[in-house]
Order: C-alpha cells, then sequence, then structure tokens
C-alpha cells in the first residue's frame, strides 16, 4: 500500500528488535583491518535511489528502526559527494566513523553466500541445450496477473495455491523461451535468481530476476542429504552437481520438479561488465559489499558489519550494505553475501554457510533515538 504523507509527519516508532547502539567503532572486532572502500560504493548505488524517496517516507514500513528518508539524505548526499571525488580507503573508512553509531543486533544468525553464475546458452534447443530459459508469462493460468510475483516479497502474493509448479510449467510449455542452456545450469541459476548467459559467438546478456511462481523453494541438497544420497556435510553445490552428473538425465527432472518454484527472467542488455545485476532495492550488487536480507526486518540501504566466516578464508569482518532478498533468507539475523560472477564466485558461494553476528550502522540521530527508548 502507498505511504500516505501526513500534515505533521512523526517519527516511526522503535524496532522491536534486540538493537544496542555502542560507544563507538573500537567495539568492533575487525573493523580497522577492513577496507571499506567497496562498501562506500555500494552504498553510493542506495543512495541515488534513497534520495529519490519523499523525506517523509519509511525506508521499510516494517523496519522502523531505520526511520524515514529524509533520515539518510544528508548522509546521502555527503557519501556521494565523496565517491564523485574518488575517496580514499581512509576517507571512506572516516565518513562511516564519524557519521554513523554501530548498533549491535542481538542474536547469532547463518551466513550463505550466491553469486551470478556464468551459463553457457543458445537461442534454439538442441540435445544439450535442451531446457527453456523462459520468460515472465504474458498471463497466469487463470488470466490473473496478479498470481505472478514481479519481485521476492512473498508476502504481497496472493492464489499461490492456483499457480502451476514447476512440473506443470515445463511439461505446458509456460513463458516464451528467451534462450535455452544445460538443465543442470538453468536449475541452478533459477536457485540464484540471475545469470550472465554466454552465447556460442561470444556475445552476453543478463537474464535478469522477473517472477516466480509462488511455490515454497525446496532443496533438492537438502533432499539428497536426506535419503543418504550425499553423506552428511557434503550438501555444497559442486557435491549437488557431481551426484547429478553421476545419476545422468533421468534423475535430473523428478529431482528438480520436487523443488516447484519456478523463476522467469528478462533478458538484459550488460552495458557494464564490472557491474552485478539489479538487487531488490533496483541497484547494482556490488562483490563482498552487497547483502541479502529478510525484509520483514530490514531496510533496503542500511550498512550491517558482519562477524563471521567466510569459505576459504576463515573468520572474515567486512562492511556490507542490505540491497538484496531472497526466498530461503528468513529471520532478523540471516543474510546471503554477493561474491560476484563466475565460477570462482560460484565456487565459494556454494561453500560458504557460517554463523555471524550483525552491526548496523544507523546515522547518529536514529542511534539517539534508539539510546532514548532503552
Amino acid at each position: 500500500m502507498p505511504d500516505t504523507p501526513s500534515a505533521t509527519p512523526q517519527p516511526p516508532a522503535v524496532s522491536s528488535l534486540d538493537l544496542r547502539p555502542l560507544s563507538g567503532f573500537g567495539a568492533l572486532e575487525g573493523w580497522a583491518r577492513h577496507d571499506v572502500s567497496a562498501a562506500l560504493r555500494s552504498f553510493g548505488q542506495s543512495c541515488e535511489a534513497i534520495q529519490r524517496r519523499p523525506a517523509d517516507r519509511p525506508l521499510n514500513e516494517r523496519a522502523p528502526y531505520a526511520g524515514r528518508a529524509g533520515d539518510w539524505h544528508a548522509v546521502c548526499g555527503e557519501a556521494l559527494t565523496l565517491i564523485a571525488r574518488g575517496a580514499t580507503p581512509q576517507m571512506a573508512r572516516s565518513f562511516f566513523e564519524a557519521r554513523f553509531t554501530p548498533v549491535a543486533l542481538g542474536g547469532e544468525g547463518r551466513l550463505t553466500g550466491y553469486y551470478e553464475p556464468m551459463v553457457q546458452a543458445r537461442y534454439y534447443p538442441d540435445n544439450e541445450f535442451s531446457m527453456a530459459i523462459r520468460a515472465r508469462p504474458g498471463l497466469s493460468p487463470r488470466g490473473d496477473m496478479s498470481q505472478l510475483i514481479a519481485g521476492l516479497d512473498a508476502d504481497r502474493f496472493s492464489g499461490a495455491d492456483e499457480v502451476r509448479p514447476r512440473a506443470e510449467i515445463e511439461a505446458m510449455n509456460i513463458g516464451v523461451p528467451l534462450a535455452w542452456g544445460r538443465p543442470i545450469d538453468v536449475f541452478f541459476m533459477q536457485i540464484q535468481g540471475s545469470g550472465r548467459l554466454v552465447f556460442d559467438d561470444g556475445s552476453q546478456r543478463r537474464a535478469a530476476f522477473a517472477a516466480h511462481n509462488g511455490h515454497p523453494y525446496v532443496s533438492i541438497g537438502r533432499l539428497l542429504l536426506d535419503r543418504g544420497e550425499l553423506p552428511p556435510g557434503q550438501a555444497s553445490k559442486h557435491h549437488i552437481e557431481s551426484w547429478l552428473v553421476r545419476n545422468g538425465p533421468a534423475a535430473w527432472t523428478p529431482l528438480f520438479n520436487e523443488n516447484p518454484r519456478y523463476v522467469f527472467f528478462d533478458l538484459q542488455e550488460i552495458a557494464d561488465p564490472n557491474t552485478g545485476p539489479m538487487g531488490s532495492q533496483g541497484v547494482p550488487l556490488t562483490p563482498m559489499a552487497s547483502l541479502a536480507v529478510d525484509p520483514a526486518f530490514h531496510a533496503w540501504g542500511v550498512p550491517v558489519f558482519i562477524d563471521g566466516e567466510v569459505s576459504g578464508q576463515g573468520r572474515w569482518n567486512g562492511l556490507v550494505i542490505a540491497q538484496d532478498a531472497g526466498g530461503a533468507i528468513t529471520g532478523p539475523v540471516r543474510g546471503d553475501l554477493f561474491f560476484g560472477w563466475g565460477d570462482e564466485a560460484g565456487q565459494t558461494a556454494g561453500r560458504q554457510n557460517s554463523f555471524a553476528r550483525w552491526h548496523l550502522l544507523l546515522p547518529h540521530a536514529l542511534a539517539a533515538r534508539l539510546r532514548r527508548v532503552s
């Protein structure tokens, strides 16, 4: 429902999350060692979206701790100016330290990873490139566009039990094929939500998320673990792909269909190959500086300092910006870190699964509001 400005805007209520403002950045383990330059660039992307919002609009009505857009306009303006002038790492660090208060978020959550795969594709099918990458249908099976979601905000969905599951979409060819890929590649691209398609002439286009069919996501890795097909602790993308290759095409279709969630795509030109896909905020994602969060608890654009582990690196402390969502990302301390694109990012993201603690960075006035009611 659209926001309606009031004559005398009131500050939103303080979030019921366990939020505790800290005295300074010295309380953040690893802050002094982390280069926040990428996070500043990522924050700048979010700021361009925040600056377009009227000052009295909440960043997210379900995340009242984040206040209104006007609470961020000044810091966003300064961030964008700093970026335009070519901020050094020290300038970026000084900006966050001068303009933000770290706020501890209670609880220990889970940090997983995702990436943008590079997917070999063809414009016409053959025996190898046999699974369609489908466009969002012009009409759902019952002619009601509201039955498809133009995003991952599932609480806005209605009539989910009437939408076709994966098996029926494939069998009935629902959605015009935009391109064709290898079945394993297309299935995993649907899980990631986007991908870079590489055609046989060397050209590339982005398969960007357009909609999903409203059915819940079911992990085939979890199914294979529960059935003893994979050893405990070996349900990474690499292990799942190896199982699929070993068992062949006859095993793919029934297993894929046990995940009823289906994702539709748009094909987009890639103007800059060094930028990531659009996140749920509508801004490009930045490797190792963009985080998918649960929008039931958090607002796009909020900086989050993560204390956790990253696959292959051990303990990792880093500043990231909340810019995306995901069907499996639920809860106040549940994050999905964007690792970038290509095989190396995919290998790391596929292994990423660790506990993590969060500290939100809030403009001083918002943090002071939390102190007044604590």
